[in-house]
């Protein structure tokens, strides 16, 4: 009898434990380049709290920082910092943004495997996105137009190349503009003559990842600063987190989150 009542009052702790986030929604925006991560991590989450409500969507780390400051958003993803006018403007509007690093990144040129060049400078490469070098004979290809895509001025991807190879000059207006990371990919997947560049979890078989003056981009050399063009990736919430938010977040940087990390192609902590 006693042994009853005991495993009754577990069943009631238990189920205390479980429902502990019922009805709570949590809402996630940003970076296409996090998506990945968080679409998983979200997706092993809510199989433990399946009461919980959780909507992500991409649209680029602007938006993402956009959404938490017009407070639409619970959490921002961003493939960069925020920039002093939006810290700014987020003190203005009394949000406490908080960053969590949840995982690094390396930002990879990539062209079609079709394409016989496998090394380009970051001077060849800023040429290459001002339109001063418009032929790939120039750089050691074949004689072809070079077919440049880049990011949208959202992408935080985008900012982090205009950062660190572009040296804040401008890509120049005949590049194609792509809305997401997985378009950036498939427009060089079926275009021999393009070139483009995106985070290393993206990478794959259909398109080829060329090195920065000589050095691959992989955990190895974005951890150890060798490559020229690794990053942070992060989160922004509005105050310490709580709740279900608080609880989403410890599982992202968990043995089980970091390995999600891992899985995706990106590069735990």
């Amino acid at each position: 009898m006693r042994f009853k009542s005991l495993a009754i009052m577990a069943a009631l702790v238990l189920g205390l434990a479980t429902s502990a986030f019922a009805g709570e929604k949590i809402t996630i925006k940003g970076s296409t380049t996090v998506l990945p991560i968080m679409q998983k991590s979200v997706e092993a989450f809510m199989k433990k709290h399946p009461d919980v409500t959780i909507e992500v969507s991409g649209g680029g780390s602007s938006n993402g920082i956009k959404a938490l400051l017009d407070g639409s958003t619970d959490i921002a993803m961003a493939s960069r910092q925020m920039k002093d006018k939006e810290v700014k403007l987020a003190s203005e509007k009394g949000i406490d943004a908080k960053e969590i690093v949840i995982a690094f990144d390396a930002v990879v040129p990539i062209v079609n495997p079709a394409n016989p060049v496998t090394d380009l400078t970051a001077d060849q490469l800023k040429a290459i996105y001002e339109g001063k070098i418009t032929n790939w004979k120039e750089v050691g290809g074949n004689d072809a137009p070079i077919v440049v895509i880049s990011r949208d001025t959202s992408s935080g991807t985008y900012e982090t190349w205009e950062g660190k190879i572009m040296n804040k000059a401008r890509v120049f207006p005949g590049a194609l503009l792509q809305a997401s990371s997985g378009a950036v990919l498939q427009a060089v997947a079926k275009n021999p003559k393009a070139i483009a560049y995106d985070g290393l979890g993206y990478v794959n078989d259909s398109v080829r990842a060329v090195k920065v003056n000589g050095i691959a981009g992989s955990a190895e050399t974005a951890k150890n600063n060798t490559y020229k063009v690794a990053r942070s990736l992060q989160i922004y919430v509005n105050g310490a987190p709580a709740g279900a938010t608080k609880d989403l977040l410890d599982f992202i940087l968990s043995e089980e989150g970091q390995k999600i990390v891992e899985e995706t192609g990106f590069i735990k902590m």
